[in-house]
């Protein structure tokens, strides 16, 4: 039987990575190709690599709503699928891409759910009007789709919730993953050195988006409880909005009167960078309100470092609660926000679990090695790519 051909449709594709949609691309490309003729289609400046297609704004639309900017290069994207025998969707920025392929090639469309629309309300600070285009656009897609993808089984019940229409027989969990072969701890200094943090310190980091679903600025006021000994390391750029932005300078200026061991790094650093300090670190702290998963866990479970996070969504799929790293209870508003109920109890279980780690070197280590072991057990990308490809083979007959 010739290969089946599959194109991939996305915003995010290396070297323009931002979020964990543009992670699981680049992986889930590569470990597809052993199995299918692949084809990638993502937004931005062209790219050298085989295979991969990339999309600038339509020139007309230069100066429109971003969601509308958005939906001029979807239509692009899905006339370039022609040919095709399956297309496979990530994210509201190129569902409808999908959607509309589906309908013009007479082919099946895969959704992969990385988030959801509905469970993200804050975007309407970033988008205006054009959250409800995203919002359309995202229902129409998933509403429609041969099968849909979620990447944890939070996020499948996520979906089967804000889409009670969908037949829960089309929609399958694939988890997400990590490459432990790339992602493995070193235990250099010079990015360190570069920081001004001081490896040797009992150390929290994050590492993460500006955005309302990472919660940054609960663990910011977590902070307030650090010990005098201890630093806090922000890898933490792309902010969504001025407003949020703003809200996080003046926590860390704050934080900064009170302590003398806060590092900000204010843009995204390359993945080795990144590496070496999680690897370092004491804890890696996941403070969101919203995750469906949480690639970053992963990440620094395979740098072997100790994991606090919130649990919610697919995070407690990935952290094992007391083995891996320690889960903070939320309690959280159903109105799509996910705001915590009591903010400041959630404030003060955050901070008690990331001081029990820093107080605790020789348990975040038993912790950290546990993770790799988890990471490198059960989150492979070509299991994943091999379950993503069943998926396929069922759409297509």
């Amino acid at each position: 039987m010739d290969r089946i051909r599959v194109d991939l449709l996305t915003r995010e594709y290396p070297p323009e990575v931002y979020g964990g949609a543009g992670v699981h691309l680049e992986y889930l490309a590569r470990d597809l190709r052993r199995l299918a003729d692949v084809r990638v289609h993502c937004f931005g400046a062209p790219r050298s690599e085989p295979g991969v297609t990339a999309y600038p704004e339509p020139t007309g639309l230069k100066t429109a709503n971003p969601a509308l900017r958005t939906l001029g290069i979807d239509l692009e994207m899905a006339a370039g699928t022609e040919g095709t025998d399956v297309v496979h969707s990530h994210t509201w920025y190129a569902n409808l891409a999908g959607h509309t392929a589906k309908l013009l090639h007479g082919v099946p469309h895969v959704v992969t759910t990385h988030s959801l629309e509905p469970l993200r309300p804050w975007k309407a600070e970033q988008l205006g009007g054009g959250y409800r285009l995203s919002s359309w656009a995202e229902r129409t897609a998933i509403e429609a789709a041969d099968a849909v993808i979620a990447v944890s089984a939070g996020m499948r019940r996520d979906v089967l919730t804000a889409y009670p229409g969908v037949n829960p027989d089309r929609v399958r969990v694939v988890h997400n993953g990590i490459d432990t072969v790339q992602y493995q701890p070193d235990p250099g200094t010079d990015v360190w050195d570069r920081t001004g943090a001081d490896p040797a310190r009992p150390t929290a980091i994050f590492v993460g988006r500006i955005t309302r679903q990472k919660g940054l600025p609960y663990l910011l006021r977590a902070a307030r409880e650090l010990p005098a000994e201890a630093q806090l390391v922000l890898l933490a750029g792309a902010p969504d909005t001025p407003e949020i932005a703003a809200e996080v300078r003046e926590l860390v200026d704050e934080l900064r009167r009170r302590h003398d061991r806060i590092f900000w790094v204010p843009e995204m650093l390359p993945k080795p960078d990144v590496i070496q300090l999680l690897t370092r670190s004491t804890v890696f702290v996941c403070p969101s309100i919203y995750e469906p998963m949480g690639i970053v866990n992963l990440e620094a479970m395979a740098c072997e470092t100790a994991v606090v996070a919130t649990a919610t969504g697919g995070i407690p799929e990935v952290v094992d609660d007391g083995v891996t790293g320690l889960l903070v209870p939320i309690e959280q508003a159903t109105d799509g926000t996910g705001t915590p109920l009591d903010p400041d109890r959630f404030v003060a279980d955050l901070a008690a679990a990331i001081n029990t780690l820093l107080a605790d070197s020789a348990r975040s280590t038993r912790m950290g090695a546990a993770g790799r072991e988890r990471a490198v057990t059960h989150f492979s990308w070509a299991s994943i790519a091999d379950r993503t490809m069943a998926v396929y083979q069922d759409v297509l007959g």
